[in-house]
């Protein structure tokens, strides 16, 4: 019974896996066990320089024969098997296998090859140098063939041998074999080029990749649509965004296929744009065309989120890589404890730490660092100096400038001031100066304890390192005014006055009696000093300038600093008005700038209740619930005991923490109550 002609195995060199698989198993064909009426296969290895299945000519291969079936049973099966092409494949891969192993010598390489017999083909050549690993024994095996075949596509053969070099991420010889290909008149064709930028690629050289890669048009090769996607990679590993995102627009256009290392550096490349929500576009994209995620996506993904500041996106895709199989490594661990550190989830950011030291895995100073950043701003103090004691016998890392810096602002914001400076002399004695945070750190720490001297010593200390006072700096100076005594102010003023000329002087205007100041002079320096500094501090310095006069009781001038701030919109919605509810937002002040903020709005209450306003049902004061970091206590507790001195009917609503809520009745009845006491008064 006759059957169709034997089928060719599919162009090894040729597969639009090329860059991302290994090429078929040899598995896949083997010759049966049982012939069940089937017909003896001839697989084949194309010759062909094209896409598509060709049939090498009898005179290349004597052994061929038509499909034929053959009772298994038959005495003549075995030797119909040995006759089979199954059976020379299998002979060749053993070859290739000992080449593999032989000492890379002419002499040893050829004597295994002699094996093969005088009737060697083309094909033999392919199937041989494909299934090899070993570079130095390919490039003899090659010499070899070359010598005793008369090659009709002598580019295949150098296509097979250059994927050997590309496994071994041998780019350098692949160039040489190019270089030779070029000298025997061998035209490279998309393959050879498609070879050797994957092999560039695979050694992490993108600029090699794209310079291989624009050698193609002047070889007459057109790239195909895999080759262009893995450019997106090399484009965007170069520096090259813009080509490297031109590329992906128009292989999401064209469906081009992706692979996952592609998508991983798209992510990184909207990251470093700061476009994070592009970066979960490229994730979203990446799993609707089916193309499973690996650790390097998980991982520039949960950098970027990280980056982002969003540290619930983080969990929800460290969530997935888990439900996904994965597990995570060293990199996805750091990416999280910097998503988890910057955005201040502290027990999230202490699990993943005690998860990595379970696990044996060692963190980095910059780890460490994040870890202890993140403890100085929740106010960690205990967790903080475990840490920095697990870091110190850890015997892979040691504590530099910015753990010491760390440890510093925690103990001098918990007032601690012999552990910030026993941790100063530590850091010294490390040979690390301070630099300006410790100094601003120990400014704030003498100056909760009162210790003005201290303060100014530390001050004039920047000098003799060679530091200058940044805002942060001299915002710290102007926040210890805050909590200076009146005869210690004008201490503290000289330092201002050095720090910044404009600051010192509106400081002055305030603390010093003595200066003649001209009417408007205040208010006018103020406003150009605030509108002066960065949007960094300026809500920090306004608060402090108004709690100064708070301090002093010059309640004019904090009025003029919080319309300053409202004109400058360093406050917005402070005061909000609805049909049923007028609101009062103290959440972002200082606790001078809330008690001014306050009587502003008492007295728009009045001037409201003159002029005969109706009020709504609803009035409140929204202090927010939070407590100080380094104090237990927050605005919400101070104010409550204010609001009783007023005598006010503002009480703390039970389910809305934060807020104090009174009625409109009970709102009238008071303002008119006080208005009447002023009246007798006067």
């Amino acid at each position: 019974m006759a059957s169709t002609p034997s089928s060719t195995l599919t162009p090894l060199y040729e597969s639009n896996n090329i860059f991302f698989n290994s090429f078929t198993s040899p598995h896949n064909f083997t010759f049966p066990l049982k012939l069940y009426k089937s017909s003896i296969r001839t697989p084949q290895v194309s010759l062909q320089g094209q896409p598509h299945i060709s049939q090498p000519n009898n005179s290349q291969n004597p052994d061929r024969k038509s499909k034929i079936w053959v009772n298994p049973k038959s005495p003549r099966a075995t030797e119909l098997k040995q006759r089979s092409y199954d059976f020379r494949y299998t002979s060749l891969v053993k070859i290739a296998e000992s080449l593999d192993s032989c000492n890379p010598l002419k002499h040893d390489v050829y004597n295994v090859l002699a094996t093969l017999g005088d009737k060697i083909v083309e094909q033999d050549a392919v199937v041989t140098l494909n299934n090899m690993c070993n570079s130095e024994t390919a490039l003899l095996a090659l010499k070899y063939f070359q010598e005793r075949l008369k090659l009709s596509k002598e580019v295949i053969i150098y296509n097979v041998t250059l994927k050997v070099l590309r496994k071994n991420k041998d780019l350098d010889r692949a160039e040489k074999v190019f270089d030779e290909m070029l000298e025997r008149g061998v035209k490279p064709d998309n393959v050879t080029f498609s070879t050797i930028i994957s092999c560039a690629r695979q050694c992490n050289l993108p600029e090699k990749a794209i310079e291989w890669f624009e050698k193609l048009p002047s070889f007459g090769c057109e790239p195909d649509d895999v080759t262009y996607s893995v450019m997106i990679d090399a484009y965007g590993k170069a520096g090259n965004v813009d080509m490297a995102l031109s590329l992906y627009d128009r292989a999401r256009t064209e469906k081009w296929r992706i692979d996952a290392v592609t998508f991983a550096t798209l992510i990184r490349i909207y990251g470093s744009a700061g476009n994070f929500d592009g970066c979960l576009n490229v994730y979203e994209e990446m799993k609707a065309l089916g193309v499973r995620p690996n650790m390097t996506v998980y991982n520039s993904l949960l950098d970027a989120m990280g980056r982002a500041k969003r540290p619930w996106q983080a969990k929800n895709i460290y969530a997935e890589m888990i439900n996904n199989g994965f597990e995570p490594s060293w990199g996805t661990y750091a990416s999280l404890i910097r998503a988890y550190g910057r955005a201040r989830y502290s027990e999230d950011a202490l699990k993943i730490y005690k998860e990595m030291k379970e696990k044996g895995l060692e963190l980095s100073v910059m780890l460490y660092n994040t870890l202890l950043a993140m403890c100085a701003d929740v106010g960690l103090t205990d967790e903080a100096v475990n840490i920095f004691e697990e870091m110190k016998s850890s015997g892979t890392c040691q504590p530099d400038s910015w753990t010491y810096s760390s440890l510093i602002t925690i103990n001098s914001c918990s007032g601690k001031v012999s552990e910030a400076e026993a941790t100063l002399n530590d850091m010294m004695e490390a040979g690390f100066e301070p630099n300006i945070f410790v100094l601003t750190s120990l400014i704030q720490c003498y100056g909760k304890e009162g210790r003005t001297d201290d303060v100014v010593r530390t001050f004039d200390r920047l000098s003799d390192l060679g530091l200058s006072p940044d805002e942060r700096f001299t915002g710290c100076l102007l926040n210890v005014l805050t909590q200076t005594a009146k005869e210690d102010l004008h201490k503290l003023t000289i330092c201002l006055e050095k720090a910044n000329p404009k600051l010192g002087y509106v400081v002055k205007l305030l603390v010093d009696k003595e200066v003649v100041e001209e009417e408007g002079a205040f208010k006018k320096n103020a406003a150009e000093l605030l509108d002066s500094v960065t949007t960094d501090v300026r809500k920090a310095y306004c608060n402090c300038l108004i709690d100064i006069c708070v301090n002093l009781n010059k309640l004019e001038r904090a009025c003029e600093l919080l319309d300053i701030g409202l004109t400058l919109n360093i406050y917005t919605d402070i005061m909000s008005r609805t049909e049923t509810q007028w609101s009062l937002q103290l959440k972002s002040l200082s606790l001078g700038a809330a008690l001014t903020a306050l009587h502003i709005w008492m007295s728009d209450l009045n001037k409201a209740l003159e002029d005969g306003e109706e009020f709504p049902s609803l009035l409140g004061i929204n202090t927010g619930h939070g407590k100080h970091k380094y104090s237990e206590k927050g605005l919400a507790g101070v104010f409550e005991s204010h609001l009783k001195e007023l005598n006010a009917p503002f009480h703390e609503a039970p389910d809305k923490a934060g807020w104090f809520l009174t009625t409109k009745v009970a709102a009238t009845s008071w303002l008119e109550s006080r208005r009447a006491q002023e009246v007798v008064a006067v």
